[in-house]
């Protein structure tokens, strides 16, 4: 399987070795280089995932979807970011307008910082902390401060009740995902991406024996609470249309409001990640004990390819849910969370714990 890191060393040597640049600037240059090509990706993958559920949702409805601007309509999102960044941003009148204008970039910052933590492919990982589950549960959590201050200083009794719905629900449901996170940590002995996907290089966390059990009910719980998190349906109360027009964003427009929007897919593909990395093995392909030609096979595949193969399954997955089930109520989406899914996420870590134990 091809390691990435081989470009990233002949870049390093290019630069201090070949072209004879000081240490400082060739850390600054690769710094540089590093997050130019992260943005990018960053918001390709948004144009892509909004072209994608438009497609799916389609689907779904019995529809076409996009297929005016360009082939299939592929360029129909691109014409929209086109549109979006030319529209005038509006300040409402009575507004904080400086926390107005600096909330955008807590929700972009939080996902922007999540999305440079993953791990891509082999050797294609920007960040690699050992505590890198705690960065990712720590830096996710910035989006609700953008939330609670979009909603406040909008002035408006819409904005406040969305903002403070997700609060609520962000605040809640991050408590299921980090236990149904913490119960990989408790499998692997591992806080460190990188070491929690090398321990999936001969069987997925959700085949590993008698842990697959607890790992595949972490996986669901993971699952149900970063859709959760992401503030989409069936658990979008916070942008519900019929009853807070557009909720917590409800006054933004142009560019602050093309920022929550890109967030908001860019916060489910993160969750779609996290979930390939921590249960399916992440960029590791599917090895068989046993079946040594099969496995010769799979690490012919690139890994950048096992990567994003997984996370489409894990974003298909979301988007059936989104276009399959109605919108819940409040109590009942706390209900959910506080009686349900807590308890089980529990016991299902205290599970973990025994069959690691035993």
């Amino acid at each position: 399987m091809f390691d990435f890191g081989i470009i990233t060393s002949w870049i390093d040597n290019l630069l201090r070795v070949e072209w004879g640049i000081p240490n400082f600037w060739t850390l600054l240059i690769e710094f540089v280089l590093t997050g130019v090509v992260f943005l990018l990706a960053y918001a390709v993958l948004a144009l892509i995932l909004i072209y994608v559920e438009r497609k799916v949702c389609a689907f779904f409805q019995c529809r076409i979807g996009p297929n005016r601007v360009g082939k299939w309509g592929l360029l129909q999102t691109v014409a929209d970011m086109i549109k979006i960044l030319l529209k005038e941003i509006i300040y409402i009148d009575r507004s904080d307008k400086f926390l107005f204008f600096i909330a955008p970039f807590f929700v972009i910052m939080g996902s922007i910082l999540a999305f440079f933590a993953l791990p891509f492919g082999r050797g294609l990982h920007a960040i690699d902390f050992n505590i890198g589950i705690f960065f990712l549960l720590a830096v996710s959590s910035l989006g609700i401060i953008g939330i609670l201050l979009a909603g406040w200083a909008s002035n408006n009794k819409y904005t406040l009740i969305g903002a403070m719905r997700s609060g609520a629900q962000l605040v809640s449901y991050e408590l299921s995902a980090a236990l149904a996170l913490m119960s990989v940590v408790v499998l692997t002995g591992s806080m460190q991406l990188s070491t929690i996907v090398e321990s999936q290089a001969m069987v997925w966390n959700i085949f590993n024996g008698w842990a697959a059990i607890p790992a595949i009910i972490g996986f669901v719980i993971y699952l149900i609470a970063g859709h959760a998190e992401t503030n989409r349906g069936p658990f979008d109360l916070p942008e519900a249309e019929s009853e807070l027009t557009a909720g917590y964003h409800t006054e933004y427009s142009g560019i602050t409001f093309g920022f929550y929007y890109l967030a908001e897919y860019l916060n489910m593909f993160i969750v779609a990640a996290i979930a390939t990395t921590m249960f399916l093995g992440g960029w590791m392909p599917l090895h068989i004990p046993g079946w040594e030609a099969f496995n010769e096979v799979m690490d012919y595949i690139p890994s950048v390819v096992w990567f994003f193969g997984k996370a489409a399954f894990c974003v298909f997955m979301a988007l059936w849910v989104r276009w399959t089930f109605p919108r819940l109520r409040i109590d009942q989406l706390l209900k959910f969370e506080w009686k349900i899914l807590m308890p089980i996420s529990l016991v299902n870590l205290l599970l973990m714990a025994v069959c690691v134990a035993l």
